[in-house]
C-alpha cells in the first residue's frame, strides 16, 4: 500500500505538494474507493452521479470524464452517448487500474492518465466535460479551468459534482467538523489512516467558497445552467455552458 503522508505536513495550496498527495493519496485509496465513496456518502453517490448525466444536453460526439477515478461517469457518459468517444481522464494509473478492470470498455472510452492543468485533447475538440470530485482536487484550479475552456467547443457544457464549500464562516466551520470526522473516521477504518479521506476536510480549507467558484467561472465566459445540492447541501452538481 502506497504510504500517505499526514495532512500536518503537506501545503495544499502549493501545486507541486499537492499533486503529489493525490499521487499517494489515491494510490492507497483505490483498491476499496468505490465501497468508501458508497459509505461517505451514506449510498448517495451514485444517484448524486445519475442526476449529473441526466443534466447534460441530449447529443455529444466526444466527452472527457476528468479525475475519472474508478471510471463510474466515464461507464455512465458511454451508455447516455452511443455514438460518442469517451475519454477518463485520472492522475492516479491505481485508479485507472480499477476502472480497466471493472467493466469491458470497448473502443468508445480510453482512459488516459494526466494532469488536470495540461489536457492533452486539441482545443475545441470535446463537446462534453464532466467530472466527479475533480476541481477541488486540481493541484491549480485556474489553470485547470482554463484547460477546460480551451478544449470545449463553442457552447460545449462542463458538469460537476464536488463538496461545496459554504460562504460563510459559521457553516465553514461546521461542514469541516463533520467531513474531518467522517472522513477520518472511513480513512482509519479502511486504510488505517486518517488522512486518506481526511483529505476531503483538509482540500475544502484551501478551495473557492460557492460564490467565489461561481466567479472564477464566470470570469473564463462560462454561463451556469444548473445548481443542485445534495448532502444537507454540502455537496453540489453544477452545469456550465461555455
Amino acid at each position: 500500500m502506497a504510504q500517505v503522508p499526514s495532512l500536518k505536513e503537506v501545503r495544499l495550496d502549493q501545486p507541486g505538494a499537492k499533486r503529489a498527495f493525490n499521487r499517494a493519496h489515491f494510490a492507497a485509496a483505490a483498491s476499496r474507493y468505490d465501497f468508501a465513496t458508497k459509505a461517505l456518502s451514506l449510498g448517495g453517490d451514485a444517484r448524486w452521479k445519475r442526476r449529473l448525466i441526466e443534466a447534460l444536453p441530449g447529443r455529444a460526439g466526444a466527452c472527457l470524464d476528468l479525475a475519472c477515478g474508478t471510471g463510474d461517469v466515464a461507464f455512465l457518459l458511454a451508455a447516455k452517448f452511443p455514438a460518442a468517444q469517451i475519454e477518463g481522464l485520472d492522475l492516479s494509473r491505481e485508479m485507472l487500474a480499477v476502472a480497466g478492470r471493472r467493466k469491458t470498455l470497448g473502443d468508445r472510452i480510453r482512459l488516459v492518465e494526466g494532469d488536470l492543468g495540461l489536457l492533452p485533447q486539441p482545443s475545441a475538440s470535446v463537446d462534453v466535460v464532466t467530472g466527479a470530485y475533480a476541481l477541488r482536487n486540481a493541484p491549480d484550479l485556474r489553470q485547470a479551468l482554463s484547460e477546460i475552456h480551451r478544449v470545449l467547443t463553442p457552447g460545449g457544457t462542463a458538469a460537476f459534482l464536488d463538496f461545496s464549500k459554504p460562504d460563510s464562516g459559521l457553516g465553514q466551520k461546521i461542514q469541516y467538523g463533520l467531513l474531518q470526522f467522517w472522513g477520518g473516521l472511513w480513512g482509519l477504518l479502511l486504510h488505517g489512516n486518517r488522512s486518506v479521506h481526511g483529505y476531503i476536510a483538509a482540500s475544502l480549507r484551501t478551495y473557492p467558497t460557492r460564490s467565489q467558484l461561481d466567479e472564477l467561472f464566470r470570469a473564463w465566459g462560462f454561463e451556469k445552467k444548473l445548481s443542485r445540492r445534495f448532502y444537507g447541501g454540502m455537496v453540489e452538481l453544477t452545469l456550465w455552458q461555455k
